[in-house]
């Protein structure tokens, strides 16, 4: 079983909408989830879990005190322990791909201006930004990583294929989809993917993965690129 433990300052946000679908279908089998409050390892009776951030300004800052408890009770095991900050890396779908195949991961909701310094080093935390964007607070940022995980553990999605042809997944947007009607205010599905050419289906499916690479995000293109062709940029023809 994938294991998931969140340390929040909001357990009843979880699991959220991951209590519904097929990852809600899921919880329990293939994967568990534990909700913990920060709150809990606090020091006084008003519950404290932050303060003034040291030099000055605006905002408080979890205490490295209380979040250090908060880490060290959890049981000892080999899973990572992620901070979900705007200060991390980005999440890629090659990081959650290994997430997935893990044992599971713990992971720390940052609030107000956000974690002092000295317990994500002691703690040797991974820090992982969701997007180049600020949040109220972590949860919701942790609620997109392990959707992103629990939907590649086996037996989650209905065709394990569906998780091999998507975006992302060498460097690629995936490509558009179309179903009936056949036509729909004057668009049509193109020619190609009627033609019952399954050849002719994958090679429109590739080239349209490519164009929309291209024009939408020059920065996967541009690795793209790099690793196929070894930097010669070629724009393909698709009808």
């Amino acid at each position: 079983m994938w294991r998931a433990t969140v340390l929040t300052l909001y357990p009843a946000m979880f699991p959220g909408h991951l209590g519904h679908a097929l990852a809600g279908r899921a919880l329990g089998g293939a994967w568990s989830l534990d909700a913990r409050d920060i709150r809990d390892h606090a020091h006084d009776r008003h519950r404290s879990v932050d303060a003034t951030p040291a030099g000055g300004g605006p905002g408080m800052v979890l205490r490295a005190d209380v979040v250090g408890e908060a880490l060290d009770a959890l049981p000892g095991d080999d899973r990572p322990r992620i901070l979900l900050t705007p200060r991390g890396a980005p999440l890629t779908q090659a990081r959650v791909r290994r997430l997935a195949a893990g044992p599971g991961a713990v992971l720390l909701c940052g609030r107000f201006e956000g974690v002092d310094q000295r317990v994500i080093e002691s703690r040797a935390l991974e820090e992982i930004a969701v997007g180049d964007v600020v949040l109220s607070g972590g949860e919701a940022a942790a609620l997109l990583l392990l959707d992103a995980c629990v939907r590649l553990l086996p037996g989650v999605m209905g065709d394990a294929a569906s998780g091999d042809d998507e975006s992302f997944e060498g460097d690629l947007l995936e490509h558009p989809h179309y179903t009936r009607p056949r036509a729909f205010e004057g668009r049509m599905i193109p020619d190609a993917l009627l033609s019952g050419d399954h050849k002719a289906v994958e090679r429109w499916r590739k080239l349209r993965a490519r164009a929309d690479t291209r024009k939408r995000r020059p920065d996967l293109w541009a690795k793209y690129v790099a690793r196929t062709t070894g930097g010669v940029d070629k724009p393909d023809k698709v009808e």
